[in-house]
Order: structure tokens, then C-alpha cells, then sequence
């Protein structure tokens, strides 16, 4: 337990560094990987510790990112007080999305989520809707600059408040998946049937997990359109969901740590993989990822967590 403490102030005083040496450009980088990495997170919840595949988390990305980009415009609301009605707005669309998990499981699950990708950016556009969210064109909001008189620039300060949101949200992750309600999860993940003749309540189980993972998603498109300043459409399309469900397993299903991995993959490799090839871009990403696959199968979390097993057997 101390080991473990000692490695968590460790990192997080490692996270804390680019605020002092890294330009603009490269600490708003390192705000979309935490924000990515906890969009990821609220994925990894569902379907890594539960089971339920979800191909639509961009859809409760762009939940969060409208909710706060329209508080922020229209009601001149801080943009700090936006996440938690970004997130209670998210957990109730997550927990009326996870009803039809009830009587849905596996691809067909996946496929309903889908169609809810796919659907969102078109509402988006709607013109019934069109005064609250800009239409196509979307909407530009204020990025913050840092409160107190503090001497930290627009982005130092926004790379911090993301930073310390995410790590209240990771921490509450940890304590959540760590404890009896992570365990049903689980159980009702690896054998539902058993998991249910223990006394588990399916039904009200697999929703809440829908609404929690919908929530961090919700929180984390929030905190992206903050740090972008911008929202549209067009930016929620359902690539995005798809992109998460790399991420999550580029930094495994069911790991919490590893979810960071694959913020960290879905910001930097597709510019290497431009910086590889201007012709075939897509090409380098295609072969990275399928060496990724190849040489860590359980993704980054499950392969550091192998190393640190054996770390800790010398002897065998």
C-alpha cells in the first residue's frame, strides 16, 4: 500500500512538470490526453469492468461539450460550475440509454449505441435546436484565464484544472471498481447468471454502470470543449466513439490505469503517423496498431501489469 502511494505522488508530480516546460501547443496536447484518457475511463467502466460494449461514447462527449459550451455562451455560467450539470446531465441520458441494455447484450448492444453516434450530431444541427447549439456553425466560448492573479497562462492553468479534475475522477474510479460495487460488476461481467443467484440486482446494476460511465465521458467532453474553446457538429462525429473504443483498447479493456495509455495513443500517433507518411497516414496508424495488438494483446495496462508481477517473482 505505501509502495503504491509513493508511485501515485510520484506520477502525479511527473504530470505536474510540462506546466513548466512546455509551450502552449504542447501543454494543450497534454490537456487532451487527460481528457481523452477519462473519456476512455467512463468506457473502460462499462464495458472493461461490466461488459456492456458501447460504440457510441461520443455521443455523451458531445452531451458534455454542448452542455458546457451553452452555459457558458447563453448564461454566462463559470465554466468550473459547468461540470457538474454537464455531469448530471450525462448520467440521466447514460441511465435512459442503458435501459435497452436490460433486453440487449453483446453486438446488439454495441449496435444501439451506435445508432446513438450516429444520431446526435444530425439533433445537433437540427434547427429545432438550432438557437441553443449555433447549428452548423457551432459555438466559440471564452477560454479561462487563471483565477487569483495567478502568474500561469490560459493553458498552464487549464492543463492544472484538468489535471486535478482527473485525478479526483481516477481516484474515484479506483475506489469504485476497487470495492463490492466493482466486484458485481465484475461478477455480472463473468457469469451474469451467477452473479444474479448471489443476490445482485442486474437491472439496476448494468444502468447505474451506464449512467457513471456516460457521467465521466459527459465530464470529460466538458473539459475538451473548454480547452478547445469551440464546439460543432461536426467535431462529435461517430468516429469519435470509435476512436475511444481504440483507445480503450490500445490501453486495455479493463485496466484504470492504462486508459491514460490510450489518451496518449489517440492524441500522438495519429501525428506520427502523418509525420511517418503524408501520403498514406492511415496506413502507418493501421500497422501501429496491429503491432500494438500483436505485442501487448492485453493492451498497455495488462502488459505493465505482467511486468510488474514478474517484478515482483524474481525467483520464478
Amino acid at each position: 500500500m505505501r509502495t503504491s502511494w509513493l508511485i501515485a505522488i510520484f506520477v502525479l508530480l511527473a504530470a505536474a512538470v510540462p506546466t513548466l516546460l512546455f509551450s502552449g501547443y504542447h501543454l494543450f496536447q497534454m490537456t487532451m490526453v487527460v481528457v481523452y484518457g477519462i473519456a476512455i475511463l467512463g468506457l473502460a467502466i462499462l464495458t472493461g469492468i461490466n461488459g456492456q460494449i458501447s460504440l457510441g461514447h461520443g455521443a455523451f462527449y458531445a452531451i458534455g461539450a454542448y452542455t458546457t459550451a451553452i452555459l457558458m455562451s447563453s448564461w454566462d455560467v463559470p465554466y468550473w460550475a459547468t461540470l457538474p450539470v454537464s455531469a448530471a446531465v450525462c448520467a440521466t441520458v447514460g441511465f435512459l440509454v442503458g435501459l435497452p441494455a436490460l433486453r440487449l447484450g453483446g453486438l446488439y448492444l454495441a449496435l444501439t449505441t451506435f445508432a446513438l453516434a450516429v444520431a446526435i450530431p444530425q439533433i445537433l444541427k437540427h434547427k429545432l435546436f438550432e438557437d441553443w447549439t449555433g447549428g452548423v456553425q457551432g459555438l466559440v466560448i471564452d477560454k479561462p484565464e487563471a483565477p487569483f492573479g495567478l502568474p500561469l497562462s490560459a493553458d498552464q492553468w487549464l492543463y492544472l484544472f484538468t489535471l486535478a479534475v482527473g485525478v479526483f475522477l481516477y481516484a474515484l474510479a479506483v475506489n469504485l471498481t476497487q470495492g463490492r460495487i466493482g466486484r458485481a460488476m465484475r461478477a455480472v461481467r463473468d457469469h451474469p447468471v451467477a452473479a444474479e443467484a448471489m443476490g445482485i440486482n442486474l437491472a439496476m446494476l448494468k444502468t447505474r454502470t451506464f449512467a457513471v460511465s456516460a457521467m465521466y465521458t459527459g465530464v470529460a467532453g466538458s473539459l475538451g470543449a473548454i480547452a478547445v474553446a469551440f464546439v460543432a457538429p461536426d467535431s462529435f462525429s461517430v468516429f469519435l466513439s470509435i476512436t475511444f473504443f481504440v483507445g480503450l483498447v490500445a490501453g486495455g479493456a479493463a485496466s484504470i490505469g492504462g486508459t491514460i495509455v490510450g489518451g496518449v495513443f489517440i492524441e500522438f500517433v495519429p501525428n506520427l503517423a502523418d509525420l511517418v507518411s503524408k501520403a498514406a497516414p492511415g496506413a502507418v496508424y493501421g500497422v501501429i496498431l496491429i503491432a500494438m495488438m500483436f505485442l501487448m494483446p492485453q493492451g498497455a495496462g495488462g502488459f505493465i501489469a505482467s511486468l510488474w508481477r514478474r517484478a515482483g517473482r524474481p525467483g520464478r
